[in-house]
């Protein structure tokens, strides 16, 4: 007889969902070799799964829940894998991804550090270092973040109907150096290359601006594709998303009067570059 080893689904993320897994797969009569037909993936792949030993990914996650069947329900694979993932992040955050991935237009304000749709892995990774040096979290939550900025950038390159994008930068954003002096270079070089798309629109909001300046925390502003508002806003400790258009009308209101007095991209992209000479 096979010896199949015994996974206790509250030691991890990775063993509950091995464990459930394993458990799926059984109450429909299939084998490993069977699934892993199924899924397009090898055998030992999936015994890795189910015994905690690999991480499973988003593909991964995707390709059970169409084996499986539970893809369109409430309880998918996908979205056990993406509580995983999104473990270490602030309350409400994990939510307002999935908007995100999906909305016809993305508006930001930012304060201190580029926002993560926009950040190099470099960039993303000094970051989450920084953090774990600091005990603020750990090596494994670390390499979540980083993992989750790579994930949400997917929505920038969508094929079908990419969604415009609205980015204005408070000044200390491109100013403040985040790791070694190639990363801020090769960041500020990214805004550029964002700046010159068709489908986006960048500004850096000045020191200068003073008291004009609507926000003093980052805004996140969502319009779906039928049309309706979200927004999200963060503090140190916990994150809040609005699906209410009462909510987020007047954030968009204050949003447009940011735009008014912020920097043209035109004059946003000059500033950039200037730091990149080390002129400015």
């Amino acid at each position: 007889m096979v010896n199949i080893k015994e996974l206790n689904p509250d030691s991890s993320p990775a063993a509950a969902f091995g464990a459930r897994l394993r458990r799926e797969r059984e109450a429909k009569g299939l084998k490993q070799e069977e699934l892993a037909t199924l899924m397009d993936y090898s055998s030992t792949h999936i015994s890795a799964v189910e015994t905690g030993r690999k991480m499973p990914t988003l593909r991964f996650s995707r390709s059970v829940d169409r084996a499986l069947g539970t893809d369109g329900t409430a309880d998918t694979f996908e979205r056990q894998w993406r509580e995983m993932q999104h473990g270490s992040l602030l309350e409400g955050f994990p939510e307002f991804v999935g908007y995100e991935g999906r909305a016809a237009e993305i508006r930001l304000y930012e304060v201190g550090v580029m926002p993560g749709l926009l950040q190099t892995s470099q960039y993303a990774a000094a970051l989450a270092d920084s953090a774990v040096k600091r005990r603020a979290i750990s090596a494994e939550q670390a390499r979540e973040r980083v993992s989750v900025v790579a994930e949400r950038q997917s929505v920038l390159d969508r094929r079908k109907n990419p969604p415009e994008v609205f980015v204005v930068l408070d000044e200390g954003c491109i100013r403040r150096p985040v790791g070694e002096p190639d990363v801020m270079d090769a960041q500020l070089a990214l805004l550029i290359d964002f700046a010159k798309q068709p489908n986006t629109t960048l500004q850096v909001a000045p020191f200068s601006m003073g008291v004009r300046r609507p926000f003093d925390l980052p805004v996140y502003i969502l319009t779906m594709t039928d049309r309706s508002l979200m927004s999200y806003a963060e503090s140190a400790h916990r994150g809040s998303l609005e699906r209410e258009s009462t909510f987020a009308v007047p954030l968009l209101k204050a949003y447009h009067q940011l735009q008014a007095e912020a920097l043209s991209q035109a004059e946003s992209v000059a500033m950039i570059e200037r730091l990149r000479k080390g002129t400015s």
